[in-house]
């Protein structure tokens, strides 16, 4: 078991380059779907249902992979979905109809959802045994890699097919897999430790013990945090819809409603993903300063002032300015959502969680669509800032809620 600090910073290295790694491989897909729906000859209709293979996928895996984690370890669990989602990134380019493309997507999607819940259960575990709140660090090195994944995509576009990007990608997967995961191999989940001293906040949201490599007796019953766990599972699903908003309709407003050029729409997401970014980098001294339940509380606010402003500004410039600080206030609220769950509930906790943000991310692309034909898209968008208002009152209501 790792106990020494040189072990748990390895510990923390391999866990990194698995959020990257994430990030990058699924940013890597996403900018060659434009290629494989003209190669299979998919309408938009039959690619949206195509592409919910990876939705269906990821979230029927999270409540399974919550459960082998408990059994097998989430370093062996990572590894694994690591190796499944490395493969199955290369498989999209190879077919040749709608049908096909989805049966893949439904893997690809699986070994997404997978790796999602054995990592962030991997992680909550190191936070526990370093008695930090690190957690932002990690989900930072997910919003660097699909940045990466993302240029690397567009700059390679004109230069190699489909075929031959992804095929690389999965070897840049399987080489960083057998890297990063020959350390999580070598390495126990770290036991859980004694209670952190409280960070200096009357809202700060005690710590529990370890959340998979504890002992069953030192856990609460599953029974007796479910309501918590849903909870923070809510919070997650708020800052995920607000994600998948801003990805799929930040650049449609900014164009349509303001006139935008396509390249200035374009940095509407940019600046959202920079400043996410920027957040999560700044995470763990924000969760030092002010403790898990105000960070919640401020990020929520700051989150719903943004969008308010990127919504309904009349400039462009000041719309960028709120997608910005939109960006900078969801930043934290999504990995700390994750890390209260499984500190309470282990795996099961996470998988919980995790399924209510993918949730939230799936919910949000359509229903901002309903709202704009009912409404208009400026208004639709503004049910970001009211789910993060939601988040900002649950994160009130919740701060004093977990006991040591």
């Amino acid at each position: 078991m790792p106990g020494t600090s040189s072990d748990l910073t390895r510990l923390r290295i391999a866990i990194t380059a698995f959020f990257a790694l994430d990030g990058f491989l699924f940013a890597g897909w996403v900018v060659r779907i434009p290629a494989i729906k003209h190669q299979t000859g998919a309408s938009a209709g039959d690619l949206g249902l195509a592409l919910l293979g990876v939705s269906a996928g990821a979230v029927l895996t999270m409540t399974l992979t919550g459960r082998l984690c408990r059994r097998y370890g989430s370093h062996q669990v990572t590894v694994a979905c690591a190796v499944l989602l490395s493969l199955s990134v290369a498989l999209p380019p190879l077919t040749h109809s709608v049908l096909a493309l989805g049966a893949v997507l439904l893997i690809f999607g699986a070994a997404y959802g997978g790796i999602n819940v054995a990592f962030n259960s991997a992680a909550v575990d190191l936070v526990t045994a370093l008695r930090r709140p690190i957690m932002p660090s990690f989900h930072a090195a997910f919003s660097l890699g699909g940045m990466v994944g993302a240029g690397l995509g567009g700059l390679v576009a004109g230069a190699l097919s489909p075929t031959r990007h992804l095929a690389g990608l999965a070897v840049i997967g399987l080489l960083v897999t057998a890297v990063a995961g020959r350390t999580l191999l070598r390495h126990e989940p770290p036991p859980a430790t004694s209670p952190a001293p409280s960070v200096p906040s009357a809202s700060s949201v005690p710590s529990a013990p370890s959340a998979s490599s504890a002992d069953e007796s030192t856990r609460r019953p599953w029974g007796r945090t479910r309501g918590l766990v849903i909870v923070f599972g809510l919070i997650a699903a708020c800052t995920a819809y607000g994600e998948g908003a801003m990805a799929d309709w930040g650049a449609l407003h900014l164009e349509q409603d303001l006139d935008a050029s396509s390249g200035a729409a374009a940095l509407g997401y940019s600046c959202f993903a920079l400043a996410m970014t920027a957040g999560r980098l700044s995470g763990t001294a924000l969760l030092e300063r002010l403790g898990h339940g105000r960070t919640v509380v401020a990020g929520g606010a700051t989150a719903a002032a943004g969008m308010l402003l990127g919504s309904l500004a009349p400039s462009l410039w000041a719309a960028l300015l709120g997608f910005a600080v939109t960006g900078l206030g969801l930043a934290n609220l999504f990995p700390v959502a994750i890390e209260r769950a499984g500190t309470l509930a282990g795996p099961s906790g996470v998988a919980t969680a995790s399924t209510f943000g993918y949730g939230g991310m799936l919910l949000g692309p359509p229903a901002i669509g309903f709202m704009a034909d009912w409404l208009s898209l400026p208004i639709a968008l503004t049910s970001v800032a009211l789910l993060a208002s939601v988040a900002t009152l649950i994160g009130v209501a919740t701060r004093h809620a977990v006991p040591n």
